[in-house]
């Protein structure tokens, strides 16, 4: 079974393993760079991206992390974690380190502030046809796509909320706090199918 990596320097951390789990797949906090050493696939939580792209830097895991990402680990970053790993955003804070690793541009807090959170009901065909409750709180939007990006799901409104870039995935919103593991089970067959490719 996949040994999934969670980023547990801010952010809802916890969630993530525990969903992982309930998926019998292995799940370990990384909070240094050792801690990505054994891992078949890492997800970045959500949480305060610019705090998280700092305790990155504090902790020496940015440069591990770019470069096992540049190397094919499936990665998969969650509202502050789709942030980390687009090549730009709109209104980063300054001094905001980014992973650069998806070919996305993506605009923070792009509904609003906390009280503007809210949950919709999503279309995603990669997990079938049941819809996708999803709670975004603070969410970020993908303003645009490189060319080997693939829009998984989009609000009524058209702003883009999921992409997958070959083994990475990026989701605007928290599928770890709704129950519905889907979208982690998605993660776990991404990670599956390139650790059988890498044998």
């Amino acid at each position: 079974m996949a040994r999934i990596g969670v980023l547990a320097l801010q952010g809802d951390f916890r969630e993530h393993i525990g969903a992982l789990r309930r998926l019998g797949a292995e799940a370990h906090p990384v909070r240094l760079p050792q801690d990505l050493e054994r891992v078949d696939g890492v997800i970045i939580p959500g949480g305060e991206s610019t705090v998280m792209g700092k305790l990155m830097v504090a902790y020496a895991l940015d440069q591990p992390l770019r470069e096992r990402i540049q190397a094919g680990l499936p990665t998969w970053g969650t509202c502050a974690g789709l942030i980390l790993l687009a090549r730009a955003t709109d209104n980063a804070l300054l001094g905001q380190p980014l992973l650069a690793a998806m070919d996305i541009r993506v605009c923070r807090n792009a509904f609003g502030a906390q009280r503007e959170s809210f949950e919709t009901d999503l279309r995603v065909p990669a997990l079938g046809d049941q819809p996708y409750h999803a709670v975004f709180i603070r969410a970020p939007s993908v303003d645009e796509v490189g060319t080997g990006v693939e829009v998984l799901a989009r609000l009524e409104s058209g702003h883009i909320v999921a992409v997958r870039q070959g083994p990475l995935l990026g989701t605007a919103f928290h599928p770890e706090v709704t129950g519905d593991l889907r979208f982690h089970a998605y993660f776990l067959g991404i990670t599956q199918g390139a650790h059988a490719a890498a044998h």
